[in-house]
């Protein structure tokens, strides 16, 4: 079975960003990779360093086929916290493929791109 470890901001700690509505589309999508039979997780980083061991924890929890790192991690008031996710993936998932989506609702054809 394929596996997947979508990391992305919890997005309680995001100021001005509705948290319920967000959860309520990553849910969607956590849905539609079951659809599919795609093992998927969850990593609900803080935009902070403190996020590091438990996403490296997650990252290390089995061998991911894809890391799908989302677009709130990957904006440009966001750099440093980007190029730190995208390195931990590097060196504690070296077997996955990363993937970027473009929305909330496309994170199953990002991860497919690379499965």
């Amino acid at each position: 079975m394929s596996s997947v470890l979508i990391v992305g901001y919890d997005p309680h700690t995001v100021p001005g960003v509705d948290a319920d509505a967000l959860l309520k589309g990553l849910d969607l999508e956590m849905a539609r990779f079951e659809e599919l039979g795609i093992d998927t997780a969850t990593a609900l980083i803080t935009p902070d360093e403190s996020s590091e061991p438990p996403l490296v924890a997650q990252l290390t929890d089995r061998p991911w086929d894809v890391v799908l790192i989302g677009g709130g991690v990957r904006r440009q008031e966001n750099l440093i916290q980007f190029e730190r996710v995208l390195n931990l993936t590097h060196r504690h998932a070296p077997q996955a493929a990363v993937a970027f989506n473009s929305s909330m609702g496309d994170c199953v054809e990002a991860a497919q791109r690379w499965l």
